[in-house]
This record gives C-alpha cells, structure tokens and sequence, in this order.
C-alpha cells in the first residue's frame, strides 16, 4: 500500500462545500480524486483511478458549457461559441477553477508524482476537476452536474464577447498588406486582476506607432479589440499607418 494517505472526511467535507455538492456515494468522489500513481503503487484492485470519469466529465462539461454559452451569448455566431468553450474547457482555464477549489490538497498521488509537485501541475488539477464533474454526474445525474460546473464556471460564462463572427485581427492585416504597409504587431501591456478574473491590455504597432489598445479575459480577446479599435481608428483618419 502506498504511504500516501487517504483523505480525512473534514477534507472531503470541505471539498463538497466549495462544490456545493454532497456526494451520496462518496466512493465516487475517492475515484475521482484518485491518480494514476496512486492507483499503481497500491497494487490494490480494489482502488480504481480517475481516468475513466475524467473521460465522463470532459464530456459533461462540454455539453454544459456550451448550453450555457447559448443561453449568455443569444447573438454569437457559432465560430465564436466554440472559441469560447474551447478556451473554458482548456487546460489552464480547468486549473485555475480547480485551485479555487483547493483540489490539489485532497488528490492522491503516488509518492513519486507527490515529490515532484504533481499537486500544482496544471494537467493533474484539469484532469481531476474534470473527474469531479464526472463523478457528481454518476452520482446525481446530468441537471446536478450541468448546475455544479455552472457555479464553478459563472465568471468565466460572462466573459466578453464579440456580437458577431468578426476575425478584427485577419481584417487589419489584409487592408494593411493591401496597402504595402508593415503588418500589426501586438504587445501585452498590462495584466490586472486576481487569478479567476484576469484582465489583459494589449496594444497593437503598425510601423513605429501604437494604433489601437484592448482589453479582454484572455489575451486573443484584448488582442482582437485592439485591432478592432485600429481599424476604427483607420478608418475616421483615412490613413493607414505610419511607416
């Protein structure tokens, strides 16, 4: 048996809290916060890991982030949708809501992953969040799970986003290589905000000067506002750029 301990029902307690969740199998829940390694070095086939319902959860959690971004965006076009619920459903974007949740204090990891911070890595906190959802599905079914990830996701649901298909980026580049001008540059700006609710300031340089500042939740929204600000900008000025 592994020396990695399982988690003390306080630990659990707390979990289901932030989840707003109380499992009635609570067999489901270990699963789900069961690794690979953990699973592997107890050699006990009776301890199951968390891959199975990560697979479940990925698709709960698309189903529901794109019904949501239905209801909050009625007017996006579909390209739009699923930039948005690609972004949601990433990597990072699963991390950053699963250390919201402290999820990582309650994983169970083999002693090697342990050492080497597997508590903090970004794909073992998306992969256990997505078990999580998983696992409440199974235990509750699809309405409970759907509500779970839309209070775990409702800042992020919000986020901006353009009324229409527009690619403001693809726009600038085309008038400005018509035109035999220097392509756009883009550069972050600044970053301010907590973790869950970051916010990007980009500008982007056409030739030597600053055409057009964003801002968004993600750095392709920010970056996407700023040339839709230079083409407006072209635009009203009847220029293009400096060279």
């Amino acid at each position: 048996m592994t020396e990695s301990k399982l988690p003390q029902p306080s630990t659990w307690h707390l979990l289901e809290q932030r989840l707003g969740h109380h499992f009635a199998d609570p067999t489901l829940l270990a699963q789900a916060l069961t690794h690979r390694s953990f699973a592997n070095e107890s050699r006990d086939p009776a301890i199951v890991d968390n891959e199975r319902l990560e697979f479940l959860g990925d698709a709960v959690l698309g189903l529901s982030i794109g019904h949501q971004l239905l209801v909050i965006h009625p007017a996006a076009a579909e390209g739009e949708l699923s930039r948005l619920r690609a972004e949601l459903v990433s990597a990072p974007s699963l991390a950053r809501i699963a250390r919201g949740l402290a999820l990582g204090d309650s994983l169970l990891l083999g002693r090697g992953e342990a050492r080497s911070g597997g508590r903090d890595k970004d794909s073992l906190q998306a992969n256990a969040l997505e078990a999580v959802i998983g696992a409440i599905f199974l235990d509750a079914g699809f309405a409970v799970a759907a509500a779970a990830v839309c209070r775990l996701f409702a800042s992020s649901l919000q986020a901006d986003v353009e009324p229409s298909e527009q690619d403001y980026k693809t726009r600038l580049q085309e008038r400005l290589q018509a035109r035999q001008q220097p392509l756009p540059e883009y550069q972050l700006a600044a970053v301010h905000g907590p973790d869950h609710q970051r916010r990007y300031q980009v500008e982007v340089l056409i030739g030597s000067g600053v055409c057009g500042r964003g801002e968004g939740s993600t750095k392709k929204r920010a970056e996407q506002e700023a040339a839709r600000r230079a083409l407006a900008h072209l635009d009203s000025s009847g220029e293009t750029a400096d060279a």
